[in-house]
């Protein structure tokens, strides 16, 4: 389907506001193309471990999109759909977003939540193995979703564990359902992005600040973003690292058809692009740092009027709280979302997608 250009282009409507901050796309731009759900699809996370953001496919995220604003438009009850479910959180980093998002999503769902909030309360104070506490969570949950400063803590884990394993963030590694999320708020602005053709002069322009090599969400974030390619007209990375990408994304990167280049100059650069991807710390190794002012923005930043901004949140003065306001902000929706998106995807994963929506939306 080819986008009219009158379509296409785009500009934030005021009366989309919800009374939230900042811009708030309606869902049910996301339902216009396709409404029905296709189970073979969905049918892909039945039972599914979900590790890493290349395991989705453009077919998947655009129906888990799909699904998600259907729970966000409350358009049939699901409060009890996993009463008989019990989810581990399982947060050996601390987090505020991502943690309390599963467990809002998962007590929506009708499901229960246990959790671990902190490391030193876990038998890892004692020197208990990862892969001896996941044989526990066969016993305690029927989903565990785990976030770890290691890289590794993801494959320890799983040498035992029987029940599948959300990926919350492991080290400087990944973080695939941020991504989720982040596309979820994209595809919400743009659903053509994911269900349609953009005229070539209208494909989106996508500016990305960090390093994916060695920053999770952006590495989550870019690999998802390589699955739009035909909308997508050029991705910029913003660093002060020489190789920002690192091997396993290079390898991806020049595999893709999107043209991607690195530059320092994001303040001469923001004119042209349409999305900015942002987060500002970097683990170098042996610890975290921030990006320097050079990749800051404010609403003295010379953005395109219709610029859209994306942030994981936290944020330090790299986003300024004068952008809260104006309809450059979509990283208000891209965290509201992540409830939804996280709702959807546990409902896929546990099969429940069949017993929570109507048949006459079911393909």
């Amino acid at each position: 389907m080819t986008i009219p250009a009158a379509q296409v282009a785009h500009k934030a409507d005021p009366q989309r506001r919800t009374g939230r901050i900042g811009n708030c796309p309606n869902p049910e731009g996301l339902l216009q193309y396709q409404p029905k759900l296709r189970m073979d699809v969905l049918d892909r996370l039945r039972n599914s471990s979900i590790l890493s953001a290349a395991q989705f496919d453009k077919e998947t995220m655009a129906e888990l999109a799909k699904l998600a604003a259907y729970l966000q438009l409350r358009k049939y009850p699901v409060s009890k759909a996993l009463e008989d479910k019990i989810m581990a959180a399982a947060f050996f980093e601390p987090s505020t977003r991502t943690r309390l998002s599963f467990e809002s999503a998962m007590l929506s769902v009708g499901g229960k939540t246990i959790s671990v909030a902190d490391a030193k309360t876990t038998g890892v104070a004692k020197g208990e193995s990862l892969r001896d506490i996941g044989q526990m969570f066969n016993s305690y949950a029927d989903i565990v979703v785990v976030r770890h400063t290691e890289q590794a803590a993801i494959a320890e884990l799983s040498e035992y564990l029987r029940i599948p394993l959300v990926n919350g963030g492991n080290g400087s590694d990944e973080h695939p359902t941020q991504a989720l999320a982040d596309w979820y708020a994209l595809l919400k602005w743009r659903p053509e992005i994911a269900f349609g053709t953009i005229p070539e002069k209208f494909r989106i322009n996508i500016g990305i600040i960090g390093t994916p090599g060695n920053m999770r969400t952006v590495k989550s974030f870019l690999t998802l973003a390589l699955l739009f390619h035909e909308n997508i007209n050029h991705i910029t990375i913003f660093s002060e690292m020489a190789d920002p990408l690192g091997d396993e994304m290079r390898e991806l990167c020049d595999n893709s058809p999107i043209g991607i280049n690195f530059s320092r100059d994001l303040q001469g650069s923001l004119e042209y692009l349409d999305v900015i991807y942002m987060n500002a710390i970097a683990f170098l190794g042996d610890g975290y740092r921030f990006f320097d002012e050079e990749f800051r923005l404010s609403s003295e930043s010379r953005l395109k009027h219709d610029t859209v901004i994306l942030h994981p949140l936290a944020r330090g003065p790299e986003l300024d709280v004068d952008l809260d306001e104006t309809q450059h902000n979509l990283y208000f929706n891209q965290a509201d979302g992540a409830v939804w998106m996280r709702q959807a995807l546990l409902l896929a994963i546990f099969d429940r997608v069949r017993n929570t929506v109507p048949d006459d939306l079911l393909i």
